[in-house]
């Protein structure tokens, strides 16, 4: 590698040649032989010495130094030394103190097979090192981008692509399916993650990302890359079919126009690009009702019922718009609820009517049977908007009386009965706590009430790991689609009007404390 003959410019017209193939500062090659020579040395003088080495920027003389550190009562001779030997050796500045710290010079010499090929190894690993900052620097800004770039090679179906001065993966599950990509094509991809790792690759795409999608419309839109139009969200089902939802910032525009193009040239450039997939265009509204009739089309709703405290939507439809809305496996209603992040129920008129009748019943036999009232008045208090026994409990005796055929009287035996009631129902409860067995984590789980405990129990979730394990849609229920057929999937705490927020928060939250303990 290096002895007394080599010409010792060489070494900087090699840091020079390293550098600017690799795009790194000169500067960092140089500290590197430096760290690469002062190992070799180590071999030389012992491992336990600290070595110094300089290179000289100018004409490139090396220089070997030993640390040592000036003590009063040196107990290693390798990295300490007394005040008078450094006088003695000539090696030490009148303004240094005990404590302080100086170099020894040590002679050139001729590098060994073995302390060559470690010098090398060192330089050779910060370059690499030096050259993946470099990589993760100039790409970090580049997330969230599309980026091209030539496919270099196939690895276990991973796509590997040669951006230029570095390489990126698309791994297969980021891939498009069926699409046939070969080496040599030229793919777009979206950039999500740029990450430092020690090894493999650092620049991570996708095909089959949502953003992706996104990006290519403000490619090929100039309203949208200009500002005047907005991309509200997205979804895709890779291959098959997305939605895009957009919004008008310049209300003088169309923004699904726009987003088309002339004679349709804007939005099939962006399907040529995904493989044919079909694309629905959808018009933001705030109003969500409007919003998700709009992202179900060309289904036609007849109505919606809003739960916004639960993000639960009611879609009332004709029987013959039903599996327009659902769409072929469900595809239509899945990617309208990641589209406007509402849980969607999709029912017929008559459907809801028997819905609406059932509920009615279920309340009003509440209200009969633990209240002790006749089916009249249950029926008075429910279709006045009383849905439990809470809601009677919680009320004032002065709203209870403003309902037409609710007396005074009548409204504060109410108002006893329920709080009667509710006192029961909570002794009864503890006591089925007790009775099922189930642990105090559990029990102590914030957000958990009484009754939701009980049902918890009854399904045989007795503590708070069997909790972390539940997915939210078993706690809220929900609906699949089975052989074309819409299915409805009961959730453990259903009937607490759960949130799938809610739920996902209570899960997380158990799964946390299971996770730290």
């Amino acid at each position: 590698m290096l002895n007394k003959r080599a010409d010792k410019l060489e070494l900087l017209r090699i840091a020079e040649a390293v550098a600017l193939e690799k795009s790194i500062d000169k500067e960092l090659i140089i500290n590197s032989m430096e760290t690469g020579i002062a190992k070799a040395a180590k071999s030389k003088f012992g491992q336990d010495n600290e070595i110094k080495v300089f290179i000289n920027r100018d004409n490139g003389d090396i220089e070997i130094f030993r640390k040592l550190i000036i003590s009063e009562n040196p107990e290693n001779s390798n990295t300490e030394i007394k005040l008078e030997d450094a006088i003695n050796l000539n090696i030490l500045n009148k303004d240094k103190k005990i404590g302080e710290e100086i170099l020894q010079p040590l002679p050139s010499f001729d590098f060994g097979r073995i302390a060559a090929q470690t010098a090398k190894q060192v330089i050779n690993f910060n370059v690499r090192e030096a050259e993946r900052e470099r990589q993760f620097n100039d790409f970090i800004g580049k997330k969230d981008t599309i980026l091209s770039g030539i496919v270099k090679r196939l690895e276990f179906g991973n796509v590997i692509v040669d951006l230029g001065r570095t390489e990126a993966i698309i791994q297969k599950n980021e891939l498009i399916p069926r699409e046939n990509i070969k080496a040599g094509d030229r793919v777009k991809a979206f950039c999500y993650d740029v990450r430092r790792e020690q090894r493999g690759q650092q620049i991570f795409l996708s095909r089959a990302h949502p953003k992706f999608m996104e990006q290519l419309f403000v490619q090929e839109v100039p309203e949208i890359y200009d500002g005047l139009i907005e991309i509200k969200s997205s979804s895709r089902d890779p291959g098959s079919r997305a939605k895009i939802c957009v919004r008008a910032v310049d209300t003088s525009l169309d923004p699904v126009g726009a987003c088309v193009g002339m004679r349709g040239s804007r939005v099939q450039a962006v399907v040529n690009e995904l493989q044919g997939e079909k694309i629905d265009i959808v018009n933001w509204s705030d109003d969500v009702a409007v919003l998700v009739s709009n992202a179900l089309s060309p289904a036609e709703v007849q109505r919606v019922n809003v739960d916004s405290n639960r993000k639960k939507l009611d879609v009332i439809l004709t029987e013959e718009n039903l599996s327009k809305a659902i769409g072929r496996r469900g595809q239509n209603v899945r990617l309208a609820t990641k589209l406007i992040n509402y849980e969607i129920n999709i029912m017929t008129d008559q459907e809801d009517s028997e819905r609406r009748q059932l509920e009615f019943k279920e309340k009003t036999d509440n209200f009969v049977k633990n209240l002790e009232l006749d089916e009249t008045l249950g029926q008075l208090l429910v279709a006045e908007g009383f849905s439990s026994i809470d809601d009677i409990k919680d009320s004032s005796l002065e709203n209870l009386s403003k309902i037409e055929g609710i007396e005074e009287e009548t409204a504060k035996a109410l108002i006893e009965r329920a709080r009667e009631f509710y006192e029961k129902d909570q002794e009864d409860i503890s006591q089925k706590i007790k009775e099922l067995g189930l642990s105090d984590d559990l029990i102590n789980h914030k957000g958990l009430t009484p009754g939701m405990l009980v049902t918890l129990g009854e399904q045989k979730i007795l503590n708070l790991t069997d909790f972390a394990d539940l997915a939210s849609d078993e706690l809220t229920g929900g609906y699949d689609v089975v052989k074309g057929e819409k299915v409805k999937i009961q959730g453990y705490l259903e009937d607490f009007a759960l949130s799938k927020s809610e739920a996902d928060e209570l899960i997380m939250s158990a799964r946390n404390k299971i996770y730290k303990n």
